[in-house]
C-alpha cells in the first residue's frame, strides 16, 4: 500500500492563495516509504500533520525537501532502529551532524539583517531535526511553570500577548542559579497577569544578565534572598564599567525593578522590594520628538508604491489615518462603517481603548480595496493585513519591516540630512499630528483623532510644528528683513536710534 502524503490533500492546501497552489506540483508529496521502519514512518506522519495544520503551504513545501535530507541520513545512520525513541535526542544529533560533514552540509549558515548586521545560526536541517524529535517527546506530567522553558499557550492564565510579535515562549535556562531560576518564575508568573509580553521578556534579560554578573563575580550567592544592597551596588559598577551589550540603563533598572519587587511580595522578602533605589536608575534618555518633512515623505512614499499592492496599502493607510503600526496592522475587516453619509473607521488600539473616527472617501475606498484583495486571497479572516504563513494573525512587524527597509537599502533612500532612513513608523504618527495642528484644530479634536484618551501629548505635536514653521520661515524672514532694511535707506541715523531704544526697554 502507497505511504506517501501529497501536498494537494492537506488543509494548508485548501486555505491556500490560487497564486500558491499554483506553484505546487501535482505529485509533490512526503513519501513515507523512504524511511526504513514501519513505526519511524507513523512517527513523521504525525509530526507532518501536524505542521500542516499549523503552517502555510508555501512552508510545508520548504519542509519537503529538508524531509528528503532526514531520510537520506537515517538510512545512512539509523537503518537499524525501528524508531526515534530507540536512541536519545543527544545521540541522533551527534550522528546527524557527522553525516552532515561527510556529505558536506554546512552546520551552521550566516544571514546578513536588512541593517547590514551579520548572523550566525544552526543550519535548517539541524532544526528540522530537532523539531521531529522534540514533537515526538513523551509528555512529562511536570505543570508548565516548572519547566525552564514555557510554552505560552500551555499557561493557565490569560497572557497579554502583542499580536504583531511572534512571542511564543518564555526561556529560563540562561538564569544560572536554579534557586534564583525558580524565584524568577514565581514573580514572572505574578508579573504575566497584569503586564505585557513586551515587558516581561524585558524583565528576563535583565535577570539574565545580572545572573551572569552572579555566577561570575558572586558565585556563593544562590538565591535572591542573598542579594543585599552591597552586592547590587557592586553590580552597578559592573553594568557601567565592564557589560558592554546595554547602554539602556534606565530601562533595565526599571525591569529589574520589577521582578525584584515581585519576588519580594511572593516569598516575603521585603528587602528586594527596597533594594533598587529611585537615584541609582538614571534618567531616560529624552528621544527627539521627530517628524518627515514634506519632502521625505514624498521620496519614501514614491518607493512605496512601487511594493506590491497590499504592502504599498498598510503604509499608506497607516500614513492617512496617522496610527500606531500596532493599531495599522490588527485593522480588522469590519473596521468600516456609515454614520450618515460619512465613512467612519473603529480602531481597536493596542495599548489603550478602541476609538471610532470620520474618514475621508478615499481612505475608506483604499481599505477597502486591502479587505477585498485579502478575501479573494485568503476568504474570510479577522485581520485586513495578515500573516501569509497564518492567516489567522495579522501581519507581522518584522515582515512589514523587512520588506521596507530592504526598499530603502535598495533604492538609497536618505533624509534631508543625507542619512540612510530607517523604519520609522512612529515617524508617520508624529507627521499626521503635527499637520492637524497647523490646521488649527482644537487640541480635544487633535487628541480624538489620534486616539489620545487625554490632552497631554498635542503639545508635543503643537511644539513641533512651531519648530519646523521656525526653520522653514528662517530665510523668508531674514529675506524680508532685508528688503525692509532696504526700504531704510536715508533713515539710517533715525532706525539706529530706534533699534538703540528698543534695547533700553
Amino acid at each position: 500500500m502507497e505511504h506517501k502524503l501529497y501536498l494537494k490533500e492537506m488543509d494548508c492546501y485548501n486555505e491556500a492563495s490560487k497564486e500558491q497552489k499554483n506553484k505546487i506540483p501535482k505529485d509533490a508529496c512526503f513519501d513515507l516509504e523512504l524511511l526504513p521502519a514501519i513505526q519511524m514512518r507513523n512517527e513523521l506522519e504525525s509530526f507532518i500533520k501536524d505542521r500542516t495544520q499549523k503552517l502555510a503551504i508555501s512552508t510545508i513545501m520548504d519542509e519537503r525537501t529538508l524531509y528528503h535530507q532526514f531520510c537520506r541520513f537515517i538510512n545512512k545512520r539509523g537503518k537499524r532502529a525501528k524508531s526515534l525513541s530507540d536512541r536519545p535526542r543527544e545521540k541522533w544529533l551527534q550522528q546527524l551532524k557527522g553525516w552532515m560533514l561527510e556529505s558536506g552540509i554546512k552546520l551552521t549558515q550566516s544571514s546578513i539583517s536588512v541593517y547590514g548586521n551579520e548572523s550566525t545560526y544552526c543550519a535548517p536541517l539541524i532544526l528540522y531535526v530537532e523539531r521531529v524529535l522534540d514533537f515526538l517527546k513523551p509528555e512529562d506530567d511536570m505543570e508548565e511553570i516548572e519547566k525552564d522553558i514555557w510554552q505560552l499557550d500551555k499557561l493557565e492564565i490569560s497572557v497579554n500577548l502583542n499580536p504583531i510579535k511572534n512571542f511564543k515562549t518564555l526561556n529560563f535556562t540562561k538564569i544560572y542559579q536554579p534557586d534564583i531560576r525558580n524565584e524568577v518564575k514565581k514573580g514572572i508568573y505574578l508579573n504575566l497577569r497584569f503586564e505585557a509580553i513586551s515587558c516581561i521578556a524585558r524583565e528576563l534579560t535583565a535577570m539574565r544578565r545580572l545572573s551572569r554578573f552572579l555566577k561570575e563575580k558572586c558565585p556563593e550567592i544562590e538565591s535572591c534572598l542573598d542579594i543585599n544592597r552591597e552586592v547590587f551596588e557592586e553590580y552597578l559598577i559592573y553594568l557601567k564599567t565592564e557589560e558592554t551589550s546595554t547602554k539602556h540603563y534606565h530601562s533595565e533598572l526599571t525591569r529589574l525593578r520589577a521582578i525584584f519587587d515581585s519576588i519580594g511580595k511572593s516569598y516575603g522578602w521585603q528587602h528586594l522590594e527596597s533594594l533598587i533605589l529611585t537615584r541609582d536608575i538614571p534618567p531616560a534618555s529624552k528621544a527627539e520628538f521627530k517628524a518627515y518633512s514634506d519632502a521625505e515623505l514624498k521620496r519614501l512614499n514614491a518607493s512605496i508604491v512601487k511594493l506590491d499592492a497590499q504592502t504599498a496599502r498598510t503604509m499608506i493607510i497607516h500614513q492617512m489615518l496617522g496610527l500606531r503600526i500596532s493599531d495599522t496592522l490588527t485593522l480588522q475587516t469590519d473596521c468600516l462603517y456609515k454614520n450618515g453619509e460619512e465613512d467612519m473607521i473603529r480602531i481597536r488600539q493596542m495599548k489603550t481603548h478602541t476609538f471610532e473616527k470620520p474618514i475621508s472617501a478615499e481612505v475608506a475606498m483604499l481599505i477597502g480595496l486591502a479587505i477585498d484583495d485579502t478575501k479573494k486571497k485568503y476568504g474570510k479572516t479577522t485581520y485586513i493585513f495578515v500573516d501569509e504563513k497564518n492567516i489567522q494573525r495579522p501581519l507581522q512587524y518584522n515582515t512589514l519591516q523587512q520588506k521596507i527597509v530592504s526598499m530603502i537599502m535598495k533604492e538609497d533612500l536618505r533624509d534631508d540630512e543625507g542619512r540612510i532612513f530607517g523604519f520609522g513608523t512612529h515617524l508617520y504618527r508624529h507627521y499626521y499630528g503635527m499637520k492637524l495642528t497647523e490646521m488649527h484644530l482644537d487640541d480635544w479634536t487633535i487628541a480624538r483623532l489620534l486616539g489620545h484618551s487625554s490632552l497631554k501629548n498635542v503639545k508635543y505635536y503643537r511644539k513641533m510644528s512651531n519648530q519646523i514653521m521656525a526653520d522653514e520661515t528662517r530665510r523668508v524672514r531674514q529675506k524680508l528683513s532685508d528688503i525692509i532694511e532696504g526700504n531704510l535707506d536715508g533713515w539710517g541715523e533715525e532706525y539706529e536710534k530706534i533699534r538703540q531704544d528698543a534695547c533700553l526697554e
